[in-house]
Parts: structure tokens; C-alpha cells; sequence
């Protein structure tokens, strides 16, 4: 397996994490009680440096899937790793859409 084949998968799935690592993380360690309050007020400092972080990675994910798509048509060869990457940007995609809703509306409540 090939690294390159599958990069704009990874890419948009390695942003969507960075992303989640100020919101999601700490509520998930605080709610598992496995940390404390004190963690998850220490990782959400970092949530506007994070958050847009993730959303640029993810769209850079998914320029290089479709960019990459569009020159395999071009050329008429088949896309290795199609599916791995539709996957990976799928997930990368509902853990940003998890994030934007636990962000911006479960914690404004």
C-alpha cells in the first residue's frame, strides 16, 4: 500500500482530529471521568487556533481527492485507494460535523 495513494483521505481525516483534540477530546475524557474540568478548560484555550485548523485540512483533503480524481479521468486510469479515501473524508467530514455542533451549539447552551 502506497502512502501517496491514499493522501487526501489521511490529510482530511488527520485535520478532522486536530480539530476535535479541543472540543470533543476533553468533553469525552471529562464526561468518561477520566480527567477534570481543569484539563478541559487548559485544551479549549486553543479552540480558535484549532478549529479553523481542521476546516482548512479537511478542504485540503478534499481538493487533493478531487484533484487527483479529476486527472485520473483525464487520463483514464482507475483512482487507487478510491474507496479508503472516500472513507477517510467521510469520517473526517461527520467528526468535523460532530465538532462544529458540539462547539457551537451544545456549548453556548
Amino acid at each position: 500500500m502506497n502512502v501517496s495513494d491514499s493522501k487526501p483521505g489521511l490529510v482530511g481525516l488527520a485535520a478532522a482530529f486536530a480539530a476535535s483534540l479541543c472540543c470533543v477530546l476533553p468533553l469525552t475524557i471529562v464526561l468518561l471521568g477520566l480527567g477534570s474540568g481543569a484539563f478541559m478548560m487548559v485544551t479549549m484555550q486553543f479552540r480558535p487556533i484549532l478549529y479553523p485548523l481542521g476546516l482548512a485540512g479537511l478542504a485540503a483533503g478534499a481538493y487533493l481527492y478531487f484533484r487527483e480524481k479529476r486527472a485520473c479521468n483525464a487520463k483514464g486510469c482507475r483512482m487507487a485507494r478510491r474507496g479508503l479515501n472516500r472513507v477517510l473524508l467521510g469520517l473526517a467530514t461527520v467528526l468535523m460535523l460532530i465538532v462544529t455542533y458540539v462547539d457551537f451549539f451544545i456549548m453556548s447552551l
